[in-house]
């Protein structure tokens, strides 16, 4: 193994990469697998819907697996054409090395991405720790953005720092001890509002087993970085979400986003439940028809 492999064994990497295609096989559409070298390491994408379709950038949750956070918003690839990148440093086919989420890295990254495709602009969506991506490419390179979704957005506001190390903390150290699906099935729970389907509580458990875990949130982002920020911004968020709950990010997001057009509430965890994405999909559709 590379010294600065994330993966903690090759066994580990090849389980993840199995749920990986295992995902990409339950989607009823085509599916690009590209590779993109770029100066933060090679990048790998899935790319999906109409060729003529409006570019759609969508980025994957924190330390877990791109198809899965995709899976969230299969009903824009009927009209959209959908990039959804590996993160680097996170489980999936990209490099392994870290990008820090406090500097311009992101920003540079995407847009060596975005040179590739020939996208001059488009449309974001980041749910968690994408949308902390997203917020460092509005910091730095505004122009890119028509106009985004933050879903249980990342680099706005934290949720109770105690209630995150009774709640995950903890009982991911003791899952990693014993392997208890006891442990696994708290920290899934909380994070779900016990919603979680059974695939990715599987694919979860996996990443926590054989994953060396990326431990820095993105930056919270300041009011003065978004100065130049004026595209139309949708914040879907969380009642029960443990980590960025809805009430802590109203007020800051009202704060630092100028053109905060819409915020949406939902009575769910961090991981939206089947029920939820449903009426998130639809506000997306509607966001997306006025604004892009």
């Amino acid at each position: 193994m590379r010294k600065k492999s994330i993966y903690k064994s090759e066994e580990g990497k090849r389980i993840i990469n199995h749920h990986y295609e295992s995902y990409i096989n339950t989607f009823k559409f085509d599916v690009e697998q590209v590779y993109v070298d770029t100066s933060y390491g090679k990048t790998h994408l899935l790319v999906a819907g109409p060729l003529d379709g409006k570019p759609l950038i969508i980025f994957q949750g924190g330390n877990c697996i791109n198809p899965m956070t995709l899976s969230w918003f299969l009903p824009l690839i009927d009209k959209y054409r959908v990039y959804a990148p590996d993160t680097i440093g996170h489980p999936g086919y990209s490099d392994e090395n870290r990008m820090s989420a406090k500097d311009n890295s992101f920003a540079q990254w995407i847009e060596e991405l975005m040179n590739y495709f020939n996208i001059e602009s488009s449309a974001f969506i980041g749910p968690s720790y994408g949308a902390g991506i997203i917020l460092r490419l509005a910091t730095f390179l505004p122009r890119k953005i028509d106009c985004s979704i933050l879903v249980s957005p990342s680099g706005i506001s934290l949720g109770s720092k105690t209630k995150m190390i009774k709640n995950i903390l903890l009982p991911l150290i003791l899952f990693n001890v014993t392997s208890s699906k006891k442990y696994l099935n708290k920290i899934t729970g909380i994070m779900s509002d016990n919603s979680m389907k059974k695939i990715d509580k599987k694919i979860i458990g996996d990443v926590f087993k054989y994953v060396r875990l990326e431990q820095e949130m993105p930056k919270l982002t300041e009011k003065k970085e978004l100065a130049t920020y004026n595209s139309p911004t949708l914040i879907i968020a969380g009642k029960k979400d443990i980590f960025f709950p809805e009430n802590r990010l109203n007020k800051t997001a009202k704060e630092i986003i100028p053109n905060l057009t819409g915020f949406k509430t939902y009575n769910m965890g961090h991981f939206p439940s089947e029920e939820h994405l449903i009426k998130i999909n639809n506000k997306i559709i509607e966001f997306l028809k006025v604004n892009y």
